[in-house]
């Protein structure tokens, strides 16, 4: 009997509570009990376990590497706020913010080793194919990062270098961990790649809507509308704008989030009075509509039929909050 993906989140959550993490030392642990217990969405180990079970696989089986992805991902984001200076995480302090950088830094290499001793864990038969997902997964989104980090300090990012970057620090984990399922659950390896095609494109869609959101969204979804813009980041509505500025409109976008005499709200608005003069949300709903229509269409290209499909279309919806 196949499960729902709300019971297959309770089954992860409820294996997450029962993972054993050492109580001494206390503060190379507690951090990690801290951030592991934070929320999040759980958006990788449930792809991971739907994916696994549509293509006829054992969810208790599969349940360690499950446990690996999400604990990676939560390394990643104790890293992430010790580069990005980042104090709060999920909407309290983040464990930079509460212990410091040591603390941060020490604690997520903790993570990132027990994220392997868990992948050690599963079947010997499937162990290599999927410690080589696990591995270029890991790589891919250090690359990512990277390559966000380098944005910073450019005058002007292309479009597709952006791509380039979120496919890698956003899709690879989704993809990585859709892989991984299907891989476990002994899927031909046509339908691993396109089960890896399919993450890789929802994950476009789903960082793209976060970019929108996060200039165009409302408060009640948790963030501060206007983050991106008064960290002058590379978000694909500012790259965009840049492609499509003039000299003195590229000079603007550049500059404003820097501008000591106007106030937090006045260069927010003067962002995006530019972006709408250059149609860039526009583009990016274009695109959002695009990754995913084509996320969805190679769902319906798997050799299993529709019925185990429907639970990685209901993911994929309620990923992008869409009700049909």
């Amino acid at each position: 009997m196949a499960h729902s993906n709300h019971e297959i989140l309770q089954l992860f959550e409820s294996a997450l509570a029962q993972m054993n993490t050492p109580e001494e030392p206390e503060l190379l642990y507690s951090p990690i009990i801290y951030s592991m217990s934070g929320g999040g969405k759980r958006l990788r180990p449930v792809l991971l376990l739907i994916t696994l079970e549509a293509f006829g696989g054992n969810i208790d089986e599969a349940m360690p590497a499950a446990m690996a992805v999400e604990i990676f991902h939560n390394f990643t984001l104790l890293h992430d706020d010790i580069m990005d200076n980042a104090d709060v995480r999920r909407g309290k302090p983040s464990v930079y913010a509460k212990w410091g950088g040591n603390v941060a830094l020490l604690s997520g290499d903790a993570m990132l080793i027990t994220a392997y001793k868990h992948l050690n864990r599963i079947s010997a038969s499937v162990l290599p194919r999927v410690m080589n997902i696990f591995s270029e997964m890991a790589l891919e989104v250090c690359e990512g990062q990277q390559y966000d980090m380098d944005f910073e300090s450019m005058e002007k990012v292309s479009v597709v270098d952006y791509m380039q970057m979120i496919e890698r620090k956003t899709s690879a984990l989704l993809s990585g961990s859709a892989m991984i399922g299907a891989t476990m659950a002994g899927a031909s390896d046509d339908d691993v790649k396109k089960i890896y095609r399919f993450a890789t494109e929802l994950g476009l869609a789903f960082q793209l809507q976060d970019d929108v959101l996060d200039s165009y969204g409302d408060e009640s979804l948790g963030k501060k509308i206007g983050g991106d813009i008064l960290e002058g980041k590379q978000t694909f509505l500012m790259v965009q704008a840049m492609s499509r500025a003039d000299a003195a409109q590229r000079e603007v976008l550049r500059t404003t989030h820097l501008a000591e005499e106007l106030t937090n709200e006045q260069k927010i608005a003067k962002v995006k009075a530019l972006y709408d003069a250059l149609d860039v949300k526009h583009i990016a709903e274009q695109q959002i509509e695009l990754r995913f229509e084509r996320a969805l269409n190679i769902l319906d290209t798997l050799s299993i039929d529709s019925e185990r499909v429907a639970p990685l279309v209901e993911f994929a919806r309620n990923l992008m909050g869409r009700k049909k």
